[in-house]
């Protein structure tokens, strides 16, 4: 499940095999932008934003009336969503994904770029960004990271249950569905808890943060950390994570049967699964 760990991830590997490269050809497999070509555009950057990726490029330089001109900057912006993915291959390299779930092609000389799957896909100036990704809160793992300004999203609706607040992604940019079981249970509190009950939110930001980083290398991803953030869940055998979906397993703190629930954001709206430890987790009164 995409979440700003692999967003992170997505980004370097993109940035590594594009940034700097002239694209041969753009094949875009979405009715709005069907007919857009971007051969000859170069690839600048590619950057995540929480769980958004922005790949920027800048146009072939035109000169009007025989004057320079600065040049046209476009900006590729991608979500994956639940099942998006994006993946690189040496030139003509065959797809590892079928081809009929292919969204945007991107060929250089150096590299193929296919996304597959991508929940959206749509092409905007760069400088108009912010009509896409300006919503977002601090980004857990961006430069803009500010703690006290996430905690202040945050405490300013009191009511909504914590587990709804970490997932809004206008209070901090980068939590799915896992860390947010996963950072509830490490601070004892139980994701339906309203935010007026969390004694400590900071912490959970915190343990949001680290659990993030942790799992920004190579490996398969595990939110049981030791001392210092080292995930020991890689060479110990225990399982990956604490609760998330671990329904019916045995606590691994306490011993307690790990239970399922759901949590919506609001009446009518979509719920999504709560893992939790009823006994390290108790829902306040």
């Amino acid at each position: 499940m995409p979440e700003g760990d692999s967003v992170f991830r997505a980004a370097a590997q993109l940035h590594a095999a594009l940034a700097g490269q002239q694209l041969i050809s753009s094949d875009f497999r979405v009715p709005r932008f069907a007919t857009l070509q971007l051969g000859g555009w170069t690839v600048t950057e590619v950057v995540p934003r929480g769980k958004h990726l922005l790949m920027r490029l800048e146009g072939p330089a035109r000169p009007r009336d025989g004057v320079p001109a600065e040049p046209d900057r476009l900006t590729i912006h991608s979500h994956l969503k639940m099942e998006g993915a994006w993946q690189v291959y040496p030139p003509g390299g065959r797809w590892r994904k079928p081809g009929f779930t292919a969204r945007c092609v991107l060929r250089t000389a150096a590299a193929d770029a296919v996304g597959f799957s991508l929940g959206i896909l749509e092409v905007v100036r760069t400088s108009e960004e912010d009509s896409i990704v300006g919503h977002l809160g601090p980004d857990l793992l961006g430069p803009d990271w500010e703690p006290a300004e996430a905690e202040r999203r945050i405490r300013a609706a009191p009511e909504v249950p914590i587990g709804v607040a970490l997932l809004d992604q206008r209070n901090l940019a980068g939590i799915g569905n896992i860390y947010r079981c996963e950072a509830c249970f490490l601070s004892g509190v139980h994701p339906a808890a309203p935010v007026s009950a969390v004694p400590d939110v900071a912490a959970i930001i915190t343990d949001a943060k680290l659990l993030l980083e942790a799992n920004l290398g190579a490996g398969r991803r595990t939110t049981v950390l030791g001392p210092r953030g080292v995930a020991v869940g890689r060479t110990s055998g225990l399982p990956g994570y604490w609760v998330y979906r671990r329904e019916h397993q045995p606590c691994l703190k306490c011993g307690t049967p790990v239970r399922r629930g759901v949590l919506a954001k609001a009446p009518g709206t979509q719920e999504r699964d709560i893992y939790y430890c009823p006994g390290c987790q108790p829902l306040p009164d």
